[in-house]
């Protein structure tokens, strides 16, 4: 079955799914952003399929999502986020900030973000770039890009 090229639509939505849409694809970005870098570590903490897991790492890397950097004489790979890995990072963040909301349960939230800046525990807030107010879906009108489909 040959998969859709999400990433050929003109679509920022679809094209970040081309990348990171196939559901190990977060975990693993997850997994390298707290510090597992290393095959070994990362199938252990997943539970995937080495062969699974060889096919994510190779696809983030090819995005370039991931880079790898030789640890050992053997031709042996630390994974590690780049610029644009790190970006992905905050659409997790994201993600996280609404499954802690709606999916948590009375448990709580599994993790809490200590914010380096001022050192409070906080959430991902979504705020306008140019005014700084709350932005949300209900406040926000969408308009023709200059990448949009003709």
């Amino acid at each position: 079955m040959q998969r859709t090229k999400f990433g050929e639509m003109a679509c920022s939505i679809a094209r970040t799914l081309d990348v990171i849409g196939e559901p190990w694809s977060p975990l693993v970005l997850r997994d390298v952003w707290v510090g597992m870098s290393r095959f070994d570590q990362l199938q252990a903490d997943l539970g995937i399929s080495r062969k699974v897991l060889t096919e994510r790492l190779n696809h983030l890397v090819d995005q370039g999502v991931l880079e790898r950097r030789p640890y050992d004489q053997r031709p042996r790979y630390e994974y590690h986020l780049t610029a644009k890995g790190t970006e992905l990072v905050d659409l997790l963040m994201v993600m996280t900030s609404w499954g802690d909301k709606w999916l948590a349960g009375e448990a709580g939230p599994p993790v809490l973000y200590r914010h380096h800046a001022c050192g409070e525990i906080s959430r991902v807030d979504l705020r306008c770039a140019h005014c700084g107010q709350p932005m949300h879906a209900g406040d926000v009108e969408l308009l023709p890009g200059p990448g949009s489909a003709a």
